[in-house]
C-alpha cells in the first residue's frame, strides 16, 4: 500500500501546484493584464495530470477500503485551489495509520 500512497502523494502535490498556477493564469487572462499564455499552457497539463491523479486516488481508495465520501473528498481536492494540499496531508496520514494498524493486527 505504501506505493499507492507515494503515487497519490506525488500526483496530489503536482496537481495542486498546477491548480494554483492555473488560478494565477486565469487572473492574468481575464484580469486587466490580458495575458492568456500561462493559462493556455497550464490548463491542458493540469487536465491530463488530474485524470492520472484520479486513477492514483482510486487505487489508494480501493486498497484502503474507505467509504465513498472519502473518495469524493479526494476528488474535490484536485478541483479546489489550495484544498489539494490539505486533503493530501490528511489522506496520507490516515492511509499510513491504517497500514500501521493492519501491520499490528497481522503481527
Amino acid at each position: 500500500m505504501e506505493g499507492a500512497v507515494t503515487r497519490y502523494r506525488i500526483l496530489a502535490l503536482v496537481v495542486g501546484t498546477l491548480l494554483v498556477l492555473l488560478a494565477i493564469g486565469m487572473v492574468l487572462k481575464y484580469g486587466p493584464t490580458d495575458m492568456p499564455a500561462l493559462a493556455g499552457v497550464v490548463a491542458p497539463v493540469h487536465g491530463f495530470l488530474y485524470m492520472v491523479y484520479l486513477l492514483a486516488a482510486y487505487d489508494l481508495w480501493r486498497r484502503t477500503g474507505w467509504p465513498l465520501n472519502r473518495m469524493v473528498l479526494i476528488v474535490l481536492g484536485g478541483i479546489v485551489p489550495l484544498m489539494t494540499f490539505f486533503v493530501e496531508r490528511r489522506i496520507v496520514q490516515d492511509a499510513r495509520a491504517l497500514r500501521g494498524a493492519k501491520a499490528e493486527a497481522g503481527a
